[in-house]
């Protein structure tokens, strides 16, 4: 019986041996993982006054609560799922075309939701996109991830013009997809990224000179258009050891005519007021809507804080983004816009809910508030 014993802690102690070696192999050998600040650029950073013991560091107090209670609550939650967790049916999403882009007119501003926080916006003449994901999983690995919940993308990237830039918020997964910036490098022009972050997309064989890092609050010339870095509240990093090694934040697009804000990741503060100040008003808010929890409330805000984050920023008519493409928290996966179109309701606040390929035209009046997303929670959910 001992002999039995031995051989079966001999036999586990081997499959979590393989199974570690895998993992760190993975870690090192992947190219997902990116590249890390070398000292040089650690020394730069501490002159930010927001790089401490070398990690990026919020302007306000920041939690993220992790303990035993909420490491059993998050584990309750995941074995125990909202029933609405996810659409009850492949979601269908607006195609656009090469063509619709392509002949487009320089004074029309556009801007179409690729689902989660994945933009392109056609803003005086340029083609923009914005932290674009448009892999089927958010994470490093399919394994680690929840698959999207529409098949296809409105357009592939494949049948893209030339993307004029691509603009980042943080490193996360579901806002900086390697298998999507492998696509994009040679049909992107130039990068516009927080600091550190330049590091990973050098690692992905991207040149230097398409690369432009920005610290929060500098502002840089694209054309007519006018870039600038605002604070969000939030953290980075790719792997295990990397944790806030990379800047984060929100972007103000601000063209000849149109004002655009673009939120990021982030959990509420007064950075938002800070910005309408000094930036605002804006033509339309795209804010972050999703993928929150009680246990993580500095991280995501709340659907209601979201409303209240467009009046503070001056938005003349928010779009909630950060839902409707991954399950990345355990709320109901239709909660996000069922609580933010309500409070926007309440508030006054002028909302527009898209379609995953509908564009928004700023300046048109006859912007979409549809309920589309009705039509994929099946009736006996909740």
């Amino acid at each position: 019986m001992k002999k039995v014993l031995k051989l079966i802690l001999v036999l586990f102690g081997s499959i979590i041996g393989v199974l570690a070696f895998v993992v760190v192999l993975f870690l090192q050998l992947s190219p997902q993982f990116g590249q890390s600040p070398n000292e040089e650029q650690k020394i730069e950073y501490a002159k930010t006054g927001h790089y401490e013991d070398e990690k990026f560091i919020n302007l306000e107090e920041f939690s993220l609560e992790l303990n035993c209670h909420s490491i059993t609550a998050m584990l309750r939650e995941i074995f125990n799922p909202n029933p609405n967790i996810s659409p009850s049916k492949n979601i269908e999403v607006l195609k656009i075309s090469f063509e619709e882009i392509n002949n487009k007119t320089d004074t029309l501003t556009r801007i179409t939701w690729f689902g989660h926080s994945t933009f392109l916006i056609e803003l005086d003449g340029k083609n923009i996109l914005i932290d674009p994901v448009f892999g089927d999983y958010a994470a490093p690995h399919k394994w680690l991830g929840r698959k999207r919940y529409n098949e296809e993308m409105p357009i592939d990237i494949e049948q893209l013009p030339q993307i004029d830039a691509i603009i980042i918020s943080h490193d996360h997964y579901d806002h900086l997809d390697y298998p999507s910036i492998e696509k994009l490098k040679l049909k992107a022009n130039h990068f516009f990224v927080p600091l550190g972050v330049g590091n990973h997309l050098k690692s992905w064989n991207i040149p230097q000179e398409k690369i432009h890092e920005l610290d929060w609050w500098q502002e840089i010339k694209f054309g007519s258009i006018n870039l600038i870095f605002a604070p969000s509240k939030h953290m980075s990093g790719r792997g295990i050891t990397d944790q806030s090694s990379t800047l984060w934040g929100s972007w103000i697009i601000k063209g000849n005519k149109d004002n655009i804000y673009f939120s990021g990741d982030g959990g509420y503060g007064s950075h938002f007021k800070e910005i309408g100040e000094k930036y605002g008003p804006f033509d339309i808010g795209l804010m972050e809507c999703g993928q929150y929890n009680e246990l993580w409330s500095d991280v995501h805000m709340m659907p209601e804080q979201t409303v209240q984050a467009g009046f503070d920023v001056r938005a003349k008519m928010i779009l909630p983004i950060h839902w409707g493409a991954f399950t990345l928290a355990a709320h109901s996966w239709t909660d996000p816009i069922e609580r933010v179109t309500l409070r926007a309701k309440e508030m006054g606040m002028p909302i527009t809910t898209p379609q995953i390929g509908e564009s928004v035209i700023l300046g048109d009046i006859n912007y979409s508030t549809d309920r589309w997303w009705e039509n994929y929670v099946l009736k006996n959910k909740k």
